[in-house]
């Protein structure tokens, strides 16, 4: 899979499964059939899923064709009122036959209830162990899937495509065996009734089913076009009343802009919706015609000997209620060929995630390590890393040892491989060729949960969760105590801004942490790095977003919560890293210099370079500050 991955969304799942309305047809979608073409889904692999259900589904099965069988008898129960009953008098007759009646409404009425109940449990429970699966399966792979892969389509396939797939069962397969056995039912009492009438019916039933689908079809047409106007309409509201789309919109003065698009797609919701209450009306009147037609020539030839076979009046009423009520069982089973490749093309896109492979996979005999009795030596042996897509590596022949304990700073221009290099110690991402090792561990040995509590990472980009400041915490440390918390925060130089809120804690940060600034949400975020107290700390420009005040009261406490552990630190100003127990100057992927502070100026080279050119900004700087 690539980021080329279909993205086509469904927003019309209602329509799919309703192939028991009469008033609509379905039709097969292009895109359902181009999915099925690139990724066939086998069918073993669908009744897979329902393996484990496979004694309720069979009781549902049961009670779908026990319905239709039952819902039969009120036709003849009825001929039986109007023939014998009520010509003779028969008063007790004639409430055992009305009690039959309400007998059967009510047992069909039960029995529905009785499958509703059972289909959706069964559709929730397999829609509920899919969207689990998957999204367990894709928090399992590497960033590079991420980066390509649009985040609507990854929320459209846990969401509609899963969500449409439960219509499978409670309605696709349901509907499916409820209108095969309530048209063959229907077909038998009809022949049962009146052999002669019957043979009628093949002549008018066919005309009127036809018109009916036709007129389906062409509202469906148009009942597409809508849902994709419904999508846009949709996206200009997340897109433009989202939290940075307001402030986009805001800084540019593009409010009026975005107003008149909204107000434009609105404009073709409206058109499209008069056309969908419009189309195919002389159908539709052409329809009625027939229906009411349908039912007068039957009468008609109830009217003659040649026809009638000595029909009786209760007969009559009996067949022409059938004949009205086959309609819609067998509109259903047109229908089925396109709900069934609607609901295998749900399939092949949720299947398409579950066949990923995993670029980063959990070792099948992983190696445990007590996290405690980790000593923090981190080693890069011949390592080479190269994006998918790109030409060169971005990482070629790293060589390097960080002692358990110490701490090494990588500097270099953007570009060079600093970043790279330190989310492969997290193993965000497996090396190419060679190794990381940590106290002489292949990290591809360890699993997720033995890396994550000995390595903790503060990247430049902060990411809090839309909850409390305490929930964002816990999330590091899920048994934590309030004294952990404050300790944590105080360490990152963040307590007393904590402390000033009217509540504390307990203050939801808001979108992706928009409460506060970029400054206030780093500090949190090495708060909640702090509070699991790795052995390893990989510190990717951590300091990036604060000013210069705030940056030394942070870089003075992560030099004091670094001490006794292995840190790794991509520098963002060289005067952060000068007391480095060793410093690595990237260029082009490659380790180009390595030493101490005053060893590297001293030899005159690349981080000398990089020293005096940050000398001058910041030289820059001051005066422009001073100026102002």
């Amino acid at each position: 899979m690539d980021d080329g991955m279909n993205t086509h969304t469904r927003s019309g799942h209602g329509e799919r499964g309703g192939g028991g309305n009469g008033g609509r047809a379905a039709r097969i979608d292009p895109a359902d059939r181009a999915q099925l073409a690139e990724s066939p889904v086998e069918i073993r692999r669908v009744l897979a899923l329902f393996g484990p259900h496979r004694r309720a589904l069979g009781i549902v099965t049961a009670i779908i064709v026990a319905t239709s069988a039952i819902s039969m008898a009120q036709p003849f129960l009825v001929r039986a009122v109007i023939d014998d009953a009520l010509p003779s008098q028969d008063v007790t007759l004639l409430l055992w036959l009305v009690g039959g009646m309400l007998a059967v409404a009510a047992t069909t009425s039960l029995l529905g209830v009785v499958q509703t109940w059972m289909s959706s449990d069964v559709g929730q429970k397999v829609m509920h162990g899919l969207r689990t699966q998957v999204f367990a399966h894709l928090q399992r792979q590497s960033m590079s899937f991420f980066t390509r892969t649009r985040g609507g389509e990854v929320q459209s396939r846990l969401t509609h495509d899963i969500a449409g797939m439960q219509s499978v069962v409670t309605t696709t397969a349901t509907s499916i065996a409820s209108n095969v056995t309530t048209a063959i039912a229907t077909a038998i009492a009809m022949v049962a009734l009146s052999p002669r009438l019957s043979l009628l019916s093949l002549v008018v039933i066919p005309p009127a089913v036809y018109l009916t689908r036709r007129v389906a079809l062409l509202r469906r047409e148009i009942t597409a076009r809508k849902q994709r106007e419904l999508a846009t309409l949709h996206s200009q509201v997340e897109e433009g009343l989202s939290v940075s789309g307001v402030l986009l919109t805001k800084t540019l003065g593009a409010g009026s802009a975005a107003t008149d698009r909204f107000a434009l797609t609105s404009e073709r919701l409206v058109g499209l919706e008069l056309r969908s209450q419009l189309a195919g009306r002389w159908r539709m009147a052409t329809m009625q015609i027939i229906f009411a037609a349908i039912p007068a020539i039957i009468y008609l030839a109830a009217g003659f000997p040649a026809t009638s076979g000595g029909m009786t009046i209760g007969t009559l009423v009996a067949f022409t209620a059938l004949q009205g009520a086959i309609f819609r069982p067998l509109m259903g089973i047109l229908n089925i060929g396109a709900q069934w490749i609607s609901s295998m093309a749900l399939f092949s896109r949720i299947f398409g995630y579950l066949d990923l492979v995993a670029e980063v996979p959990e070792p099948r005999e992983p190696v445990h390590l007590d996290p405690t009795t980790v000593r923090g030596e981190v080693a890069f042996e011949q390592l080479t890393f190269a994006y998918e897509r790109e030409g060169r590596p971005a990482l070629d022949g790293i060589d390097l040892v960080v002692p358990a304990g110490t701490s090494l700073a990588l500097v270099g221009d953007t570009g060079s491989g600093k970043s790279t290099l330190a989310s492969l110690v997290s193993r965000l991402r497996d090396p190419s060729s060679g190794a990381v090792r940590i106290d002489g561990y292949d990290l591809r040995d360890l699993d997720e949960s033995t890396i994550t509590s000995m390595v903790g990472v503060v990247t430049q980009e902060t990411y809090l969760v839309h909850a409390s400041i305490r929930d964002n915490l816990l999330l590091a440390k899920t048994d934590a105590t309030d004294a952990e918390l404050w300790s944590a925060l105080a360490a990152a130089q963040v307590a007393d801004l904590v402390a000033s809120l009217p509540t504390g804690l307990d203050t939801v940060v808001g979108a992706r942490g928009h409460r506060f600034s970029g400054g206030e949400k780093q500090r949190i975020a090495v708060a909640r790095t702090i509070l699991r107290d790795p052995r390893i700390l990989v510190l990717d420009e951590a300091t990036s977003s604060l000013d210069n005040r705030t940056e030394r009261a942070l870089q003075q406490a992560l030099d004091t919560v670094s001490r006794g552990r292995t840190t790794i630190t991509i520098a963002h100003r060289l005067s952060t890293v000068e007391h480095a127990d060793q410093i690595a100057v990237l260029e082009a992927g490659r380790v180009v210099e390595l030493g101490r502070h005053e060893e590297l100026l001293a030899l005159g080279g690349r981080y000398a370079a990089l020293a005096s050119a940050a000398a001058r900004t910041e030289a820059l700087a001051g005066s422009l500050a001073r100026a102002a």
